[in-house]
């Protein structure tokens, strides 16, 4: 068992404490005091509080940044992307996820939810100090691709946790999985993530069978229409009569009066909401409805860094109407992907005079990262002294 003190401990369920003292035991919490009635290691100028949680991030696509700007013509983007893809050899695509793995870590990011293509990035994170969902990625709109499909998704299922590594499953969009691989993936009690309603052109492929996604998926050989879900609700649908966490990737334009289980949390990535050009994202008109929102940083390919608090910072200068106790705790959100709140991943963060919340937010300097109750250095954060 060994106690921490900080200038400020932000539980972020509770106001903050100056001072404050929190006790860990293995890889648990077990106290949050308000004042020191134990020895603690005493952290110095920090604010220490939950591990940042990405709860949306690609990290193949770590070697994209700047590669591809993106643009109000998302199949343009896409097709970059895809282009990236077939160029990396398997060396590259695992330098890319060790490149994201460590800057994730710099970052004070605990937790990650990694869309992974073709299972790449399991390794890797299985060998981490972080704990992470691996979501298979699955793709296959025309009768043979989802077959293939199907059979990676079988063979997926029998993935079993290694370490802090669990597996999930990420039926990519609606606008490139058969609807049968929905019903498949919502039958499999993984965790899925999948993105959705991220364009109106989606919506548009959706209801009518036209617009600018016919021409894309008649150019990739995946135009089946017959293999399409018949709107955005009908997806959220197959997916919401289950126990198992749902990620709704991006749902920047979700329709309000969709019903959400329980288990759907809306992931929203600000920086790369903003680089395409969309309006306002309506995550707050989520919030006022019991929904879960958290944050993610979709991946370099759209986004500068995996940086979840600077998604924080930014979305405090777009929307200062937002309390910034509320962004840090869409940040920090663990239980959005089944990790209870108890665990004992922690980040430290320099800290200023004024408002904790505030100099969290602001924070600059380095981030020191503590997971399953043990700090990822050789030692605590320099300059800890005892106090009585």
């Amino acid at each position: 068992m060994r106690s921490y003190t900080a200038r400020w401990v932000l539980p972020l369920d509770r106001p903050p404490l100056a001072g404050g003292v929190l006790t860990v035991s293995d890889d648990r919490v077990i106290s949050i005091e308000s004042y020191r009635s134990r020895p603690a290691d005493d952290l110095g100028d920090v604010a220490l509080l939950p591990g940042f949680v990405n709860a949306h991030t690609h990290l193949d696509l770590t070697g994209m940044a700047g590669l591809a700007p993106p643009s109000a013509d998302f199949t343009s983007w896409l097709q970059r992307v895809i282009g990236h893809r077939r160029t990396r050899s398997t060396e590259q695509i695992h330098a890319d996820i060790a490149a994201g793995i460590a800057q994730s870590l710099r970052f004070g990011t605990t937790l990650v939810g990694d869309i992974s293509a073709d299972g790449a990035s399991w390794d890797p994170l299985a060998a981490s100090p972080l704990r992470a969902f691996v979501f298979r990625e699955i793709l296959g709109l025309t009768t043979e691709r989802a077959k293939a499909a199907r059979a990676t998704l079988d063979a997926w299922i029998d993935k079993r946790p290694v370490g802090r590594c669990r597996p999930g499953i990420s039926p990519h969009a609606p606008y490139s999985v058969h609807v049968e691989l929905y019903r498949a993936a919502s039958a499999c009690g993984l965790p899925v993530c999948t993105h959705v309603a991220e364009s109106r052109d989606e919506l548009e492929l959706l209801a009518d069978h036209r617009g600018a996604f016919v021409d894309f998926l008649k150019g990739v050989g995946g135009w089946n229409p017959e293999g399409l879900a018949s709107s955005v609700a009908h997806v959220v649908g197959l997916l919401a009569d289950r126990s198992a966490p749902v990620l709704l990737a991006h749902a920047n334009y979700l329709p309000f009066d969709i019903q959400l289980g329980a288990n759907v949390t809306v992931v929203y990535c600000p920086r790369t909401h903003a680089a395409f050009g969309h309006p306002a994202h309506p995550f707050l008109d989520f919030q006022a409805r019991g929904v879960r929102v958290v944050l993610g940083t979709d991946s370099l390919a759209s986004n500068p860094d995996l940086d979840i608090l600077a998604e924080v910072r930014f979305l405090h200068q777009t929307r200062p109407e937002v309390p910034p106790e509320t962004l840090l705790r869409m940040a920090t959100d663990s239980e959005s992907l089944g990790v209870p709140r108890d665990r004992a991943d922690m980040v430290a963060v320099p800290v200023r005079d004024g408002d904790p919340y505030e100099a969290v937010i602001h924070s600059v300097g380095p981030r020191r990262v503590m997971i399953g109750g043990k700090w990822l250095s050789d030692s605590p954060p320099q300059g800890i002294n005892v106090r009585a």
